[in-house]
């Protein structure tokens, strides 16, 4: 039986470069993923996946409007498809998430998404809510805040520095930039290091073994 993927994180967890992987460990073996990504996104070119580290996949876009069942039924009919690999999840709509997992149970076809589980402001997003709702297996992929603990949240900040706590929840490229942290300096809205962090940071003294421990819990 094939399954509902969510592969869910905070920013920079290696989230697209893991997708980037599974899509070419499929390919090795003659087999095809079929990538998708919402239309809005294109910082890496339109209808491209991109990784940090300079990975990258051509993708199929689609937009809210769209009916994934219908859009992934089509594809595979017109050529097999043995897995479908979805970046930035947190965009789908409810209803897509439906679909999609729709298309798992009907056509007996792997579906894995990857994207955030929250907003800047500490809310789910529509599509992972109804991911964390209906995914066979939900999956933790695990990054580090600038303290060292574990980062779970995501603050957005502007080309000032300054901390935004409002606008809209879709926001690709721009001005505004976003930083992983932990739960308590996402409420403290401090994303890096200060000068009279630096006691608290070298009393901590976070290590390799530290860090390991931090992703692996």
């Amino acid at each position: 039986m094939a399954k509902l993927f969510f592969l869910y994180s905070a920013m920079n967890a290696g989230k697209t470069t893991n997708l980037l992987q599974v899509a070419y460990n499929y390919r090795e073996r003659d087999m095809r993923p079929f990538l998708m990504l919402p239309e809005f996104d294109c910082r890496s070119g339109f209808g491209v996946i991109g990784s940090r580290i300079g990975l990258s996949a051509d993708a199929h876009t689609y937009s809210v409007h769209d009916n994934l069942f219908e859009r992934l039924e089509q594809a595979h009919l017109m050529e097999r498809i043995d897995c479908v690999l979805i970046d930035e999840a947190q965009f789908l709509t409810a209803a897509q998430v439906d679909q999609i997992s729709l298309f798992v149970d009907t056509i007996n076809i792997p579906v894995m998404c990857y994207g955030l589980r929250t907003d800047f402001q500490g809310e789910l997003f529509p599509g992972s809510a109804r991911l964390l709702a209906l995914a066979d297996e939900v999956r933790e992929l695990k990054t580090i805040c600038w303290c060292g603990k574990k980062a779970t949240m995501v603050l957005r900040v502007d080309d000032q520095g300054r901390v935004v706590s409002t606008g809209a929840k879709i926001q690709i490229g721009g001005n505004m930039h976003y930083h992983s942290v932990c739960r308590k300096h996402w409420r403290k809205q401090i994303y890096a290091k200060r000068p009279q962090d630096s006691d608290q940071l070298e009393s901590n003294n976070f290590s390799e073994e530290c860090y390991t421990e931090i992703l692996s819990d």
